[in-house]
């Protein structure tokens, strides 16, 4: 295993180089974040937080609450998740992100990734994560392999002198509007290499010039699976290369 990985691993370092000896710059590169980077979802593992430790006006039920709104309509479910902060120092919910990273320590990121991640920051590649989690939420994990919070596109809301407040701030980073967001981040710039593990990273995947990764970290009894398996075929169509992370956690 430990030799397939390094073979394909150098596979794609050659790859990205030779994308990059084709075009001028800024080179981009592009992650989803959970189920991706890690084998963990950040993002819910946030919202638990909150819910035990942080005192916020919640339902009686919030994951119920959550859970049911997404069933009608995820992008206003994944915009409630940052609204829940209203009135909240920023710096106290980035507080909360971190002591929630910290809390499910060791931190599950797939060593694949993290080496890619190395190396994209030694070719001088601008690194983004594109996630359908809170961007608070995300930014600890994100930290830990080298990437600034400003390059964490999420969901957020506008913040006003320190506050967060409940009004949307750009696009809701759910399907299409990943690639909308890390457009608009990079001025248009399109990236160079995309990866990511669901259906939901679709539009992402698709943004990339040169390559695109499509990513398995889901076992079958695990609730992602048929979504992860379903981006595998649109891997397969689209001749975008797949990795399976599934059984380093």
């Amino acid at each position: 295993m430990a030799a397939l990985y390094e073979k394909e691993l150098a596979d794609l370092k050659t790859k990205l180089k030779k994308a990059k000896a084709e075009t001028q710059g800024p080179w981009i590169a592009a992650f989803d974040a959970d189920g991706t980077l890690w084998d963990i979802d950040l993002g819910e593992l946030f919202f638990e937080h909150q819910i035990q430790n942080c005192n916020l006006k919640l339902p009686t039920d919030p994951w119920k609450y959550y859970e049911d709104a997404k069933k009608v309509d995820p992008p206003t479910a994944y915009l409630w998740l940052a609204q829940i902060n209203k009135g909240q120092p920023l710096k106290r919910v980035q507080t909360w992100a971190e002591n929630t990273f910290v809390e499910n320590s060791p931190f599950p990121i797939f060593k694949f990734q993290k080496d890619l991640i190395a190396f994209l920051h030694e070719e001088r590649f601008l690194v983004y994560v594109v996630t359908a989690s809170v961007k608070w939420a995300v930014e600890p994990g994100a930290q830990r392999l080298g990437i600034p919070a400003s390059r964490v596109l999420g969901i957020t809301t506008k913040v006003r002198d320190g506050v967060i407040s409940d009004i949307q701030d750009g696009p809701i980073t759910y399907r299409a509007g990943k690639a909308e967001a890390l457009l608009k981040a990079t001025n248009g710039v399109r990236p160079i290499f995309c990866a990511g593990n669901t259906l939901g990273d679709l539009h992402l995947l698709e943004s990339a010039t040169h390559v695109a990764a499509a990513i398995v970290s889901q076992k079958p009894d695990e609730h992602l699976f048929s979504t992860e398996q379903e981006l595998q075929t649109q891997a397969r169509l689209n001749d975008w290369i797949c990795f399976d992370f599934s059984s380093e956690y």
